[in-house]
């Protein structure tokens, strides 16, 4: 993963609002962080309460966009619990040298021998062994797609042109396998490589490119070249029940490589050109379809579930509410932590958990989301798009629970009494929030792959009490 910047997603609601306190001698849920500064429960000095969470399950809506150097992800999953997602990617390439014609002399090309796209195998979602197709198309002229524009995961699909250019079937389990790649006086071991043969009329295509201002300029200039073909279209068949992440922006391992003869001094010899994805230009169109039991749960119209269905970005949310921090009496608090316990469910050995959740507080009318400053180090992370998560928390921890520490935002709201505001739970890719230390709105990075991970949560009235979402608060009176 290539942030250690996280983030927490579901939890479910209870729906009386309750207070639970506990006659213990000591604290009888472990914290992993702070113990030490942390008194001893003895119900003189130092209490202990359990305040009721209520949750519901949500559609997140994504509005984050797909930048140069995403991992994107390829294929198709049924998921029995969450329903369908499918995965398509786009991007454009181009030659890496305008104004030299990549052919040498055109009219010495004898033939085009082979033409195969190479493309970043960069990890995986779901079911290793099932077999995965994808086929190769040419994004069309009026697509509407450029180099400018940086397109979200939502985006309509974008139209082709001609017919199929190349296909690949592939277990995910064997991507990682070196294979052998034998050319005259080379030879390569490729590992993490996935190569697709297309068509040699594409070779024979870019063969006839030349360096003028003429129909045929393609390498007069990138531009020009994008013009005239403006990029490939990674589609996956409904089949094969995974995500395969690629790299286009990987341009040892992304490449379209042309193979080709070509007469010199009367001699016949073979060499090879590549194209690269190397400037904007690229997209990853991944849409979900809910079904099954958490499509259930998002029309169930109540407001406080016992489950909470997690998909990650574009997925679900968990929206939270603590309904007993209204009228909580100021308090020194030690430690405030919403505590999150997941649930087994089918596949999940399969279907793992996202790489990290995420956790924020939104306004009433839920169109700003806000950071907790002081429990997230945003003082020193903001500007950089990161956070403090393994203090704040959205990794899940040695005892199987997730903890979100939110201690100083509870403290400030039972002195100041300030708005208690409803929190949501998710795991993006990205995320922008609002920071009131700041006083801005600003990205923070939390996973590094659109679609992986779903997790099943115990809410607030799930049938255990012992596991069901809480806030766990150890405080002293004044």
């Amino acid at each position: 993963m290539k942030n250690k910047r996280l983030v927490f997603t579901g939890i479910a609601i209870v729906t009386a609002v309750a207070i639970s306190f506990t006659a213990c001698q000591k604290i009888n849920e472990a914290t992993d962080l702070g113990d030490g500064l942390i008194p001893p429960v003895d119900n003189i000095n130092t209490f202990e309460a359990i305040l009721d969470i209520e949750s519901d399950n949500k559609i997140y809506t994504d509005s984050n966009k797909v930048y140069y150097a995403d991992e994107q992800a390829v294929g198709f999953i049924n998921d029995p619990l969450y329903g369908t997602t499918h995965a398509d990617a786009y991007f454009n390439i181009s030659h890496s040298n305008p104004l030299i014609n990549p052919f040498i002399n055109k009219d010495s090309v004898v033939a085009i021998d082979s033409v195969v796209l190479s493309l970043s195998y960069a990890g995986y979602y779901g079911d290793t062994n099932a077999v995965q197709t994808i086929r190769v198309f040419e994004i069309a002229q009026n697509a509407g797609f450029n180099d400018t524009t940086v397109y979200k995961y939502s985006h309509p699909d974008f139209l082709t042109t001609g017919g199929e250019l190349g296909s690949k079937s592939f277990q995910v389990k064997n991507l990682d396998d070196s294979i052998l790649h034998i050319r005259k006086r080379d030879t390569t071991k490729l590992v993490n490589v996935i190569r697709i043969p297309l068509s040699n009329q594409l070779g024979n295509r870019f063969k006839l490119f030349d360096t003028t201002y003429s129909a045929n300029g393609g390498f007069r200039s990138d531009s020009i070249f994008k013009s005239l073909f403006r990029g490939l279209a990674i589609k996956a068949d409904n089949s094969g029940n995974a995500l395969t992440y690629i790299s286009p922006s990987d341009n040892i391992n992304t490449k379209l490589t042309v193979y080709y003869q070509v007469k010199k001094s009367g001699t016949i010899d073979t060499t090879f050109v590549d194209f690269l994805h190397s400037t904007g230009g690229n997209a990853n169109l991944v849409s979900r379809s809910p079904a099954g039991a958490w499509n259930s749960y998002l029309t169930n119209a109540t407001p406080n579930d016992d489950l909470i269905y997690l998909q990650s970005t574009p997925g679900s949310y968990a929206s939270l509410r603590i309904p007993a921090l209204d009228t909580f009496r100021n308090v020194l608090v030690h430690r405030a932590e919403i505590i999150a316990n997941p649930i087994r469910s089918t596949q999940d050995d399969v279907f793992l958990q996202p790489q990290a959740l995420f956790l924020d507080r939104v306004n009433a009318a839920g169109d700003t989301a806000f950071t907790f400053d002081a429990d997230m180090g945003i003082a020193n992370n903001f500007s950089n798009y990161t956070y403090e998560i393994n203090s704040f928390g959205g990794f899940l921890k040695s005892d199987s629970t997730y903890r979100f520490n939110i201690s100083r935002y509870v403290q400030n709201l039972v002195t100041k009494r300030t708005t208690n505001q409803g929190f949501r739970l998710y795991a993006p890719v990205r995320t922008f929030v609002y920071s009131p230390g700041y006083n801005e709105i600003n990205q923070i990075y939390v996973g590094d792959k659109v679609g992986y991970g779903r997790l099943l949560l115990a809410g607030g009235n799930y049938v255990n009490p012992a596991k069901r979402i809480r806030l766990r608060l150890v405080y002293s009176r004044l």
